[in-house]
């Protein structure tokens, strides 16, 4: 039933708000940690029910949707506008989804197709890999700078677990043997860390 019924609220949903996502956009690449935040909320049932469509279960689309609102605000200069806003960060959702069923060891098809398109059954355009100008990678810097602030606001033993996934890019694994302790550890600090660091960068 909650499958169906997320399937149903997301076919029926009326396209973005496409020029206030944009202002909203531009405000946030600028450092306002408002915007961002409006941005997530204004786009956060569509993704989260695209989401809910992968992991089939409301706890894993959560912890998806956490993980992929901390990754678009770490990314958010990679951003181009050759699509919408809501299908770049539809595009981190679906990536972040894919990747908690593999670290959970989940195995179910997923069609390519679906992947590809988005709720309009239009394709979703793949970001684009290209070298960062010296504007992008001070603006990069300076979002970092304000994600390591949030995350001085965490519990000490939270800390450097989080750094090192968020910032550094380490992996589950390697995090645990940093730290001296398992793997299932590793992964509930982190889940436990996700909504008080996104709440902390809210109000940074």
């Amino acid at each position: 039933m909650e499958l169906t019924r997320a399937n149903t609220e997301l076919s029926q949903m009326s396209s973005e708000p496409m020029c206030a996502d944009a202002s909203l956009v531009f405000a946030a690449k600028s450092g306002d940690n408002e915007a961002f935040s409006q941005l997530c909320e204004h786009n956060s049932k569509r993704v989260l029910l695209t989401i809910l469509r992968i992991t089939k279960n409301l706890e894993d689309a959560e912890d998806a949707f956490q993980d992929a609102t901390l990754r678009a605000f770490r990314r958010l200069d990679s951003f181009d506008g050759r699509s919408s806003f809501s299908t770049w960060f539809t595009r981190i959702g679906i990536n972040s989804a894919l990747m908690i069923l593999r670290k959970r060891k989940r195995h179910f098809a997923v069609s390519l197709e679906e992947l590809n398109t988005n709720e309009a059954g239009e394709p979703m355009v793949e970001l684009s890999d290209t070298s960062p100008n010296p504007e992008e990678l001070y603006a990069t810097r300076e979002r970092n700078q304000r994600l390591r602030g949030a995350i001085n606001g965490l519990p000490a033993s939270h800390r450097s677990i989080v750094e090192m996934h968020f910032i550094r890019g380490h992996s589950v694994r390697d995090i645990a043997s940093a730290n001296q302790i398992s793997v299932s550890a590793t992964k509930s600090r982190l889940s436990r860390s996700k909504p008080r660091l996104l709440a902390l960068l809210r109000r940074a």
